[in-house]
Parts: structure tokens; C-alpha cells; sequence
């Protein structure tokens, strides 16, 4: 098991605690960053939203591929994966800065292709907001000419939503590998067809390992059909390790502890009217993005290790950690967890 964490980008991840002593600053994610290398992190996920989806749209976020170019220069080891929304991004120009921040990072760089969700985001910055299956065939369109300006010169490509004519990218991704590994995530039809055709890896929410074991049997039987090689699995988790059952039990009721009116909720919302989740979603989900406490990485150490063990018998690659305070948090992972197996 690869253990990766998402970069605290919002300032924290619970929606009801105002402030979770991770500043949203290039200062506290850089030496988060940094240290979570030496205690065992292999990676970490930056989201990209323009504005704070978690503490409300007034309160500061920092942008995704400037914080992955200066994260790429200050560490050595984590792969970075970082988010990318095809309607925000030109594919030829992403493809331009994306290489180059992988020769910053020596070949570390991965991506996160997101198909957007948030039409107020949209609107506040001049992006024109698609229906949900509209996004995904243009996200398909932008992987194209990913690949082709990675792969060659003068490539040429006319679709109903981009075209390049003649193009000419150098230098291109570090050459260690076909390409910067993509990753994606999506329970839609749309979405699961277009990961299993075009990406390398499938980063999904939070849920039980029997539920995420299916989904990974039908990827597997997707890329089987399409006769493609193997994907890489990931799960978002929101860990809590304590030594004692009283311990996590009130750290539970601190973090879910829902209050409807937090500044975030209406953007939340918004997130589930546009997605196509193949489950109703809780009040209690609402508290911690992503669906983290449905992994169930929460408990004592003894608890977490044999959690861990299911989600790697189901087949699943990494998990991306989410905590709070996320440095302390983390330091506590590790220690029980982390160093453990590799005792």
C-alpha cells in the first residue's frame, strides 16, 4: 500500500470547525509537504477549485499548478498529482506547463483530470459551464491532444471542442515513461467509460472496501474488454488514529458535529446536483469532504492496520489521506501506521 495525502489547499476539510490551524499559505503546505516525504508519504493530491468550496467561497484557496511547480522544486521523492479541469485549461498549454513542472520535479508529476462541477465557479470566472455528459466528451477531445502534443511534433487535431494545427512541444515530458501518469474519478457512465479508456489510474471517494472492490472488478473487466494494460487504484480516506476507542470516539463527535448553516453548504449542494453519484449522500458526508469517514481508516492503530489490509486485498493501490490538523494528524499516521508496516 502507497499512502498519498491531499494538499490542504482550502485550509482544512471539515466543514464545521472555522478553523482547523492549517493556513491556506504557500508557508504551512510547502512545510507540510516537505516533512510528510520524511515520514513516508509516496504522494500528494492538489486540488484545483478557484474558489473554497470547503470553508466558503470569501475564504482564501491557493491556485493548483503554481503551488505544484514550487512543490515540485522544494521536494524530491512524492509524486505530485495534481488537478486539472480540462474548461479552465487550454489542453496544448496545460500540456506546455505540465512538462515543465515534470522536469522540475525530475519525472514526479501525475495528473487528476476532474471534469468540473461547480457552475457558480464557473460563472465567477468567465468559464462557460456544461451539461454533465457535454463535460465528459470534452475532457476526451482534451486527453487527445494531450497525448498527441506529448508524443510528437508537428500533430495536428480538429474536434467539436479543441483543435491544434502544426504543433510543436519541447521539451517534452521527462522521458522516463510514455507520459505523466493520468489519473481520474467519476461513478457516472460517462465517466467510468471515458477512465477506462484514457486514463492510467482511477482515484475514487470514500467508501466500505466491498463497495470499492466492486468498482474496481468492473474497471478491471473495462479494461479487459478494451484490452489495456492494468490501472492503478486509489481511495480518499479521512484517518483518525488514536491509542484508545474513547480517544476517536470524540474526536468523531468534534468533526460531524453538522451545522447546516456553515458557510460551505450551499456550494456543497451545488456539488451534488451536479455529479452523478451512484449513492444518496448524508448530512454526516457533509461534515468531511470526499465521503472520507466512509473508508473507515478511524480508530486504534490495531483497527486501522486490519482496514487497510481489506482495501489491499480488494485491490486497491494508495489511499489519499485527509486529516485535521493535518501535520499533527499526519505525524501520528505515520508513526502508527506508516512505520509499522515497514517493520
Amino acid at each position: 500500500m502507497q499512502y498519498g495525502y491531499w494538499l490542504p489547499i482550502f485550509g482544512g476539510w471539515l466543514r464545521n470547525v472555522e478553523d482547523e490551524n492549517m493556513p491556506a499559505t504557500w508557508d504551512y503546505v510547502s512545510k507540510l509537504a516537505k516533512r510528510a516525504e520524511e515520514i513516508g508519504f509516496d504522494l500528494t493530491l492538489v486540488a484545483e477549485l478557484n474558489l473554497n468550496d470547503i470553508k466558503g467561497v470569501e475564504a482564501p484557496s491557493l491556485d493548483a499548478w503554481s503551488t505544484a511547480a514550487a512543490l515540485a522544486a522544494v521536494t524530491s521523492r512524492q509524486e505530485i498529482m495534481v488537478a486539472v479541469r480540462p474548461t479552465f485549461h487550454n489542453p496544448a498549454l496545460l500540456a506546455k506547463e505540465a512538462a515543465n513542472i515534470d522536469h522540475i520535479s525530475n519525472g514526479r508529476l501525475s495528473l487528476n483530470v476532474v471534469s468540473s462541477w461547480w457552475a457558480d465557479e464557473a460563472t465567477k470566472y468567465g468559464v462557460k459551464f456544461e451539461k454533465h455528459d457535454n463535460r465528459y466528451a470534452r475532457t476526451s477531445e482534451w486527453l487527445n491532444i494531450l497525448d498527441g502534443v506529448w508524443g510528437q511534433d508537428h500533430f495536428s487535431y480538429k474536434g467539436n471542442y479543441y483543435s491544434v494545427d502544426d504543433n510543436v512541444l519541447q521539451p517534452k515530458p521527462v522521458n522516463n515513461r510514455p507520459r505523466p501518469f493520468i489519473y481520474a474519478g467519476g461513478e457516472s457512465e460517462a465517466a467510468k467509460d471515458l477512465i477506462s479508456s484514457k486514463c492510467d489510474g482511477y482515484v475514487m471517494h470514500g467508501d466500505p472496501p466491498q463497495k470499492i472492490g466492486e468498482r474496481i472488478l468492473d474497471m478491471k473487466r473495462r479494461r479487459k474488454e478494451k484490452k489495456l494494460p492494468p490501472m492503478k487504484f486509489g481511495v480518499a480516506a479521512y484517518s483518525v488514529v488514536r491509542e484508545t476507542d474513547e480517544e476517536v470516539e470524540a474526536e468523531l463527535a468534534r468533526i460531524t458535529d453538522v451545522k447546516s448553516s456553515a458557510a460551505g453548504y450551499e456550494n456543497y449542494k451545488q456539488w451534488l446536483a451536479g455529479t452523478q453519484l451512484e449513492q444518496q449522500v448524508s448530512l454526516e458526508d457533509y461534515s468531511v469532504s470526499n465521503r472520507g469517514l466512509r473508508s473507515g481508516i478511524v480508530g486504534t492503530p490495531s483497527v486501522v492496520r486490519e482496514k487497510i489490509k481489506e482495501f489491499e486485498a480488494v485491490g486497491v493501490d494508495f489511499l489519499l489521506l485527509q486529516c485535521s490538523p493535518q501535520l499533527e494528524e499526519m505525524e501520528r499516521f505515520a508513526n502508527f501506521i506508516i512505520q509499522h508496516s515497514y517493520h
